[in-house]
């Protein structure tokens, strides 16, 4: 194990599994967005060329090859430097749109080609067709150039944007440029838990491409977006759909499969389509049952999923507050996930690592994951979706310089603050709020099909907070199908449906909110083990240490033991503990790092839930 310093970065080299089968020509292959599937698409993942400059001018020579969908900071992108606010860095690949590939008869989730430096497919000449470059994700401002020309910008690194390139498409090799700027946590974008000078809870800032980058061919009139409803009450389903231009919708035809062959299928004019179904199997992590969808609109085909199921807060019998799937109470046992991964940063190295991830939590005994203060790729989500793992989501913090006073001193003395009080929480800026406010409309048009996502997180002890009571009602708007906890941690404006704490240095004595809301302990425990060899700072953090897994396994379930279980008859109905994995400086996790060794005994952890469950029952 070797250490790396590039511009500020030191820390210890680990390399998961995963990262070390990986293909460096065509990483994360499977298709990225599982809700809207088509047949003839290309991945351009794999290995291209890269530059770092002072200036904004385009390089004439390069620095070397990164693979791309990894940020130049992380080990598996094969670079390991930081880019610095002021720098630009600069990707370049070629590519071909005129000779073909063998054409896929079906979405599978290996249906993507990616042939290296010159991925192509079969254009067939048809001049109602168009080419769509997509990116997952790049942080934080990017432009992208198709033969010279700039085809597209784009600001924000979190979600998901496309462009219409068609008419930049030139015959034989084509040269696609990108240009990213970072600005990281000095910016008026969303950084998360990234901060150019790292340590303790905050972690290396990552930069550039770090999501698949991807291009499919479409009809002209083609579906944009889809957004899948169910109606568990009726026993039907609700699709949205936007198309392409502004001329009238194509005719839609949908068929939706159950377990028993067809459940629904209908015809519609128009861009939306309600559909009644004859079986009924609701979604839960029991049965984490998904109904396949095809749709055609006009040339257009599609295929999606969704599941049947409804979240709520009501009384249970005993009129207590409670968290409700399909009509009954549950106990939301979670985790604190990070999303960071010791060899790809924020980007997973590989499909199979998620899925394993997941599985693992879901082995024992966890039913949520609080999503902490970051979008995963889509395929994350797909894999909560079909495994049956509940996801809290939090969106992504921004502001300037947050003060020590609002997020750590005051909450420990009871002090909370009105966040109206903008200058107190890093929101002076009024552009910064307005930008929260956009990528919160973006995070919920991104995400509000999936149904796992139970439960929305504006804001994380103060980090950036502002107004969470109006943002709590702007977001109900967008989607009044979900709870929302407004203000995770502290600094409680007194709105949304949880009354939510984190406690660390003292004991869990749940009081019921005087303003009738559900309790939820949304952060504690941090328990921290250090294991030789699989550590990646020599700066250990964690709240308390412990030398061996059996004690850390006897003081993980003590705490549960004596402090969460009393209380969930009592009314608390949501835990989520500190954390799934170590991140650098921290070593709080059930897993480490690199996730090599599960510190927490899988089978001890599992009967403990299961009793947290059957507390509420």
């Amino acid at each position: 194990m070797r250490k790396k310093q590039t511009s500020g970065i030191t820390q210890k080299e680990l390399t998961t599994r995963w990262g070390k089968n990986l293909e460096r020509t065509a990483p994360l292959p499977e298709y990225p967005r599982p809700q809207l599937k088509r047949r003839h698409w290309v991945s351009l993942n794999g290995v291209w060329k890269y530059a770092i400059r002072e200036d904004s001018a385009e390089p004439t020579g390069f620095d070397g090859e990164i693979v791309v969908p990894f940020s130049p900071e992380c080990s598996l992108s094969g670079v390991g430097r930081q880019l610095l606010p002021g720098q630009r860095l600069w990707y370049r690949r070629t590519l071909r749109f005129d000779e073909g590939t063998p054409d896929r008869t079906n979405c599978g989730e290996n249906s993507g080609v990616n042939t290296g430096a010159n991925a192509r497919v079969n254009r067939g000449g048809n001049p109602s067709e168009r080419i769509i470059l997509h990116f997952g994700a790049v942080d934080q401002h990017c432009t992208v150039f198709l033969n010279g020309g700039q085809v597209g910008e784009h600001s924000g690194g979190y979600w998901p944007f496309s462009f219409d390139i068609t008419d930049a498409v030139g015959e034989g090799e084509n040269t696609l440029t990108v240009c990213v700027r970072d600005d990281s946590d000095t910016g008026g974008e969303a950084f998360g838990k990234q901060r150019l000078k790292r340590g303790g809870i905050w972690y290396t800032a990552q930069s550039g491409i770090w999501q698949t980058v991807w291009w499919e061919r479409v009809p002209a009139e083609h579906i944009e977006s889809l957004v899948i409803q169910p109606d568990v009450g009726r026993g039907e389903v609700e699709f949205h759909l936007t198309f392409s231009g502004d001329a009238v919708p194509p005719p839609v035809r949908i068929q939706i499969r159950g377990s028993h062959g067809i459940a629904a299928e209908g015809e519609s004019g128009g861009d939306v389509v309600r559909l009644k179904l004859n079986e009924i199997r609701l979604w839960s992590p029991d049965d984490p049952f998904l109904y396949t969808v095809e749709i055609i609109a006009g040339d257009d085909r599609v295929e999606s999923y969704f599941g049947m199921r409804e979240f709520g807060v009501r009384r249970d019998e005993k009129g207590i507050l409670r968290f409700f799937l399909n009509g009954k109470p549950i106990f939301l046992s979670g985790v604190l996930d990070q999303g960071y991964w010791s060899d790809g940063m924020y980007t997973p190295p590989s499909d199979e690592a998620m899925e394993w991830e997941i599985t693992h939590l879901k082995d024992m005994g966890f039913n949520m994951l609080r999503k902490h203060i970051k979008i995963e790729p889509l395929r994350w989500y797909w894999h909560c979706d079909r495994l049956g793992m509940i996801v809290w989501q939090d969106f992504v913090n921004g502001g300037d310089r947050y003060k020590s006073m609002v997020i750590l001193v005051l909450p420990f003395i009871g002090r909370r603050l009105k966040d109206s009080r903008y200058h107190r929480f890093g929101r002076k800026d009024k552009k910064g709020r307005a930008i929260f406010e956009r990528d919160m409309r973006r995070t919920v048009s991104l995400l509000i099909g999936s149904p796992s996502l139970a439960v929305w997180g504006p804001f994380n002890e103060g980090w950036g907070q502002f107004d969470a009571c109006r943002i709590t009602e702007e977001l109900r708007k967008l989607d009044s199908s979900r709870p929302i906890d407004h203000a995770s941690g502290w600094h409680d404006q007194g709105c949304g449906d949880f009354h939510s704490g984190h406690i660390y240095f003292r004991k869990y004595r749940m009081k019921r909110d005087s303003r009738g809301r559900m309790e939820a302990l949304t952060e504690f425990g941090g328990y921290s083990l250090p294991e030789s060899g699989h550590m990646s700072s020599e700066k250990l953090f964690g709240y308390r240490m412990y030398k061996d897994r059996k004690k850390f396994t006897e003081a993980v379930l003590n705490l549960y033991e004596k402090e969460v279980l009393p209380a969930v008859p009592r009314g608390l109905s949501v835990s989520v503990y500190t954390q799934v994995s170590d991140v650098e400086d921290e070593i709080n996790g059930l897993f480490t790092y690199d996730r090599e060794i599960v510190k927490m005994d899988t089978a001890a952890m599992k009967k403990m839930n299961r009793k947290l469950m059957d507390a509420v029952g």
